[in-house]
Order: structure tokens, then sequence, then C-alpha cells
């Protein structure tokens, strides 16, 4: 039986260039990259030299706070670069890919006589821990650690983000081998969210706890989940992964390969044929961008969707954890007295001199102009409409960019991630980096706190 959760706070940001529910292969990549800015908080140490030669699912390196945490490689091929930044921080790792794939085996799980342990040891080995994230902190979780629960989210609201429902499709198999496993991990519940249709696989696996979600952003995301269903305390934490991220799980769990496929959708007003494409974790971007067509030159292509990804340039590699790639026109381009004369082709959530309110189903086309200069906080109210966490945004920004650890406990920085203030940074008219400022106070609480 579900439980339905209905999120009445948010905005829904309808952009042209949704995705066509259509899947080609995509052309393979030389090379492939894994960025090491996708493990946020991770010290690396490398178990490969320039130039060695690895398989599929072979570790490249480990987390120097934990040694058994490893880092596998997402293809077979040679290490053709290892990029190095300050004080020879790694910051990618390229493989120049063979054109026969070989993947490194390993035993599969016995789920039934496997202790919690055995399987954590399993899962570290594998190099399928990284995909488990943890909050508070939002980083990969700790394996020495337990869980109060577990929250998957497969529900999705982000503006022209892939369509769950469709790229999970006969993955059932996989999801209900993965959720088993991660039962054993927590004393509490695997949550599971869908939307209010019954066409998600994820609506019929066993062992969970279904909850059936409506609402606008960010309904979605998996921090308004667990705000509505299992807040978390000072001293608690909760375990997270995504479905595709699940599906790959599930895959080494039933036949001991890791395999980094993913299901892409690529999508924006800047893209001639948006579709999803299959492809690789780290693959070259090029790979796909190009064969649905892209209009003009002068274009952004974001790592993820439009609030949450990361820049890319055009002949970069597929984000770890991300299966959307973004192409829309770039905002370098402005309108004279733009702001004081009405508005119809802007998303805004107010209504001085802007009328979307009026078209809440038109799709817009936007770029990436901030249209707005960074200027101090400005009252407004506007974050609490949009923000449905029982939590005051701006209060817990300003604590955070002051560095009151005691006010960014009291205010609920535990339980929040960066995503959970995409939208409120999208509406903000003071234009500031609300997700780095949270990403710069949850690091700074666990210097602190730990």
């Amino acid at each position: 039986m579900s439980k339905d959760i209905r999120i009445k706070k948010g905005m829904n940001i309808n952009l042209v260039g949704a995705a066509e529910q259509t899947t080609s292969i995509a052309v393979l990549s030389n090379v492939y990259a894994l960025n090491l800015n996708d493990f946020h908080g991770i010290t690396p140490k490398m178990l490969v030299k320039q130039g060695a030669e690895v398989k599929a699912g072979e570790a490249l390196f480990y987390n120097k706070n934990n040694e058994n945490m490893l880092f596998v490689s997402p293809v077979s091929g040679e290490i053709i670069e290892i990029v190095r930044g300050a004080r020879r921080r790694i910051l990618t790792i390229k493989i120049l890919a063979d054109k026969t794939q070989t993947t490194l085996e390993h035993s599969k799980i016995d789920v039934a006589s496997s202790s919690a342990q055995e399987i954590k040891a399993q899962l570290l080995k594998s190099g399928c821990w990284p995909f488990v994230k943890q909050r508070p902190y939002d980083v990969i979780a700790d394996p020495n650690t337990t869980p109060k629960s577990i929250f998957i989210s497969g529900y999705v609201t982000a503006p022209l983000a892939a369509d769950l429902d469709y790229i999970l499709q006969g993955k059932e198999a996989e999801l209900q081998a993965a959720v088993t496993v991660l039962a054993k991990l927590t004393p509490g519940k695997v949550h599971v969210s869908v939307g209010v249709s019954n066409n998600s696989p994820l609506a019929g696996l066993s062992g969970v706890e279904l909850h059936k979600v409506s609402g606008p952003h960010p309904a979605g995301l998996v921090g308004t989940q667990i705000n509505k269903i299992d807040p978390i305390n000072k001293g608690e934490l909760v375990w997270t992964i995504t479905p595709q991220d699940l599906v790959i799980l599930g895959e080494y769990i039933l036949t001991g390969k890791y395999n980094a496929e993913r299901v892409v959708a690529l999508v924006g007003s800047s893209v001639k044929a948006p579709k999803y494409y299959k492809t690789k974790i780290g693959t070259e971007v090029s790979t796909f961008l190009y064969a649905s067509g892209v209009n003009g030159d002068n274009f952004r292509v974001i790592n993820g969707d439009v609030l949450t990804g990361v820049k890319s340039s055009q002949d970069g590699y597929l984000g770890y954890y991300n299966n959307t790639v973004t192409a829309i026109p770039e905002g370098d381009d402005y309108d004279l007295f733009g702001w004081n004369k009405p508005i119809f082709n802007k998303i805004s959530s107010t209504r001085a001199l802007t009328f979307s309110w009026l078209t809440p189903n038109k799709k817009f086309d936007l770029n990436t102009n901030t249209n707005g200069e960074h200027r101090a906080f400005v009252l407004t109210g506007q974050y609490e409409k949009v923000f449905p966490l029982d939590i005051y945004p701006m209060q817990l920004l300003k604590a955070c960019m002051v560095k009151d650890l005691d006010e960014m406990e009291q205010l609920g920085l535990y339980e929040v991630a960066p995503e959970d203030f995409s939208l409120t940074e999208f509406i903000c008219i003071s234009k500031q980096p609300h997700q780095q400022i949270i990403r710069d106070g949850l690091d700074l609480l666990q210097k602190e706190i730990g």
C-alpha cells in the first residue's frame, strides 16, 4: 500500500526541448574520463599509473580516508592521461577505450546468506559503493555507519530531466535485486517514491515502502521527500541512491560484473532532435550531442539539468552521476531597458512586469542570462513560496555565509543538500549562489562537527 505525499509549494519551469521517447545507441567514444570533482570530499590515491592497461570494472584509485572504497574504470583500455592541478591534485583520469571490451568479473552476492558487512565489502570492492550517498553532508556514504532508512526517488520534476518511467522499462529484475540488498543494510525502511501514475517500474518492487508524490518542483528531489517522510535530526543519517545507479548496482548483484551503461536524455532548445541515447559513464558528450544536431554554435552545454548541472565544454565528458545533458542558448546578449517594459517570454515567480503566470503551461525558450547582477539579499518572501521544506531558507543561507555553526544546526542544515536550494537560486532577485553557499556550509559543518 502506498502513502501519498502532496507538495503545494514550488514552481514548475516549463522549457522547450524535452526529449522524445526514442532511444538510440550513441557512437562509441574513443576516450572516457572520470572527473574527480564528481566525488565531493574524496581524497584519491592512484592504484594505476599512466600507460597501464585496465579492464572495465578494475580499480583506478581508492579513497585515502577509507582504503576499501574503490573507484573503477567504466571501460577497458589504456590510461592515457592523469590530469593534475595545483599541488598535484588529481582532476581527471582519461582512458583510451579498447575496440573490444573486457570486463573484470566478481563473485555474485548471495543475498540470502550474506551479512550486511559482507555485502558492504563486496560493493566496496566492485566500485558500486560510490553510487550510495548520505545525508547529512550530501557525500558518498560512510560504509562504517548504518542509516536509519534509505531513499530512492523515482519522481522527476526538474526542468527537462530524463523520464525515469521510460528509461527504467525492462529493468525490473535489476531494480528488485538492488533494493533487496539495500534492505539488508538498514534496520529501517527502503522508501521508494514514484509519481501518481502507475507507469513506473519502481512501483512494483517488493520489500519497500512506496510513496506516490505529486506537486511542482522540487517535489521530485529526494531531500523534499525525506523532509516529508522521515526528517533527519542531529546524529541521524539516511542514505540515498538514484534509480539509474540502482540498475548498475542490481546488474552487478545478478551478474558479478560492473556495467557503467547509462541512458542519457539529450535535451534543450539548442538541440534539433532531443532524444535518449544509450552510452556509458564518462563518455565524450560530442558522441551524441552532434548526432541530434544543434542550432548554431552559440550555446552552452550543461552536464545535468539547468538548475543543478555543471557547465561543460562541447567536447567534455558525461558526469559520473548524470543522466541528462542540456544545451541551451548562451545568454551573452542583453535587452535594452529589459527591466522597464512588459516581459512575455521569460519565467518569473513575481508579477512585476512579467506575465508567465497567465500561461502556466506555456513552454519557454530561455538562455543562460541571469537577468540581473549580484547584490545583497533582499527580503521579498519569494523563497518561502517555492521552498517546501520546514526550514527558513534565507536565514539558513545567511547562517552559512557568516559561518555560524550553532545557527546552521538549529536552522536545519543537516537535512539539506545544495540541490534543495536550486529553485530558490533560480528565482533569487539578488543573484546569490545559493547552492555554493549551502555546499560551503555543509563542508564547514562536517569539518568542525563531523
